[in-house]
């Protein structure tokens, strides 16, 4: 009975190692889960309790970023604008850029000047062939004219040639060659006229593409330089001089394109102003000479009768 209560004693505690050994090595029981639902739960209260703040925090944040972002959108720098190649340009741009605005005001001056004029002595060649033939005489037909008028400028050098031939030397000249010298020279006074200023277009409108390109050479080089110097090729080492020389070549084609056009349409419209001119000198000169003539002859005729 020893033996089987010895047995029944060794094989109680071989079960109850075993079952130790098993409750050892499975996950925690019932009530060990509970404290890990407590721990859990300050943890879940912990963020709820932290999110609070952050929540309330975060409209005071969110109306600062738009105003960060228009900030940064003002203070963007634009290299290929006017104002920033004049800023950022060293003196040989800026002398460049006061050569080219000084070429476009004086192109600008002379056409708006000498288009003026044009329109000026279109008028008047309309009011000389209206009231200029009507008069009885040169003289008369000068006097219905404005002063500064080519055309009376011209009738009167014609009348003044007829009165005043006289001189030694000038007598040699036959009458109708004389008044002939004096009213081509009054024409050429006025064709010198109508072409002052023409010669500056001409001018602006050659060089004005070379000055820009020279701007634009310039800038290049301090592109090249730059990258020398720094090292570094990225477009913002580069961008200002390459914009500084787009503007410069885009400035001398527009000083240079008006110019050019201008000189055009003033040579071809003083062209039709001259023809105007050049048939009135014409006419006034073939009246004066029969009017000379004529009266030459009247005074030969009575010179005769009195010796008669």
């Amino acid at each position: 009975m020893f033996k089987n209560t010895r047995l029944s004693a060794i094989l109680a505690a071989a079960l109850f190692s075993a079952t130790a050994v098993a409750f050892a090595d499975a996950p925690a029981p019932a009530p060990a889960a509970a404290p890990a639902t407590e721990a859990a739960a300050p943890v879940d209260a912990a963020p709820v309790d932290a999110a609070a703040p952050v929540a309330a925090e975060t409209p005071a944040i969110e109306p600062e970023a738009p105003a960060a972002a228009a900030g940064a959108t003002e203070e963007v720098h634009n290299p290929f604008s006017i104002q920033s190649a004049w800023t950022d340009g060293d003196g040989v741009t800026k002398g460049t850029f006061v050569i080219l605005i000084l070429m476009s005001i004086g192109s600008w001056y002379i056409l708006v000047t000498k288009l003026i004029d044009q329109m000026k002595i279109m008028k008047q060649s309309k009011e000389a062939s209206a009231k200029f033939w009507k008069a009885p005489s040169i003289a008369a037909g000068s006097a219905t004219l404005k002063d500064g008028s080519p055309f009376r400028y011209i009738a009167e050098t014609g009348t003044k040639a007829t009165v005043h031939h006289d001189g030694a030397l000038l007598e040699q000249i036959d009458l109708s060659t004389w008044v002939t010298m004096q009213i081509q020279r009054a024409v050429e006074k006025v064709q010198s006229r109508l072409q002052d200023g023409l010669s500056f277009l001409a001018t602006v409108g050659s060089t004005a593409p070379f000055i820009g390109l020279f701007g634009t050479v310039w800038g290049i080089y301090h592109a090249l330089t730059n990258i020398g110097m720094t090292g570094n090729a990225s477009i913002d080492k580069v961008a200002g001089p390459v914009g500084e020389a787009l503007i410069m070549t885009a400035f001398g084609l527009f000083v240079a394109v008006p110019a050019v056009l201008g000189y055009n349409w003033l040579v071809r419209r003083n062209k039709s102003a001259m023809e105007d001119i050049r048939s009135f000198s014409a006419d006034v000169h073939s009246v004066l000479i029969s009017g000379a003539m004529s009266t030459s002859e009247a005074g030969r005729a009575a010179g005769a009768k009195k010796i008669g």
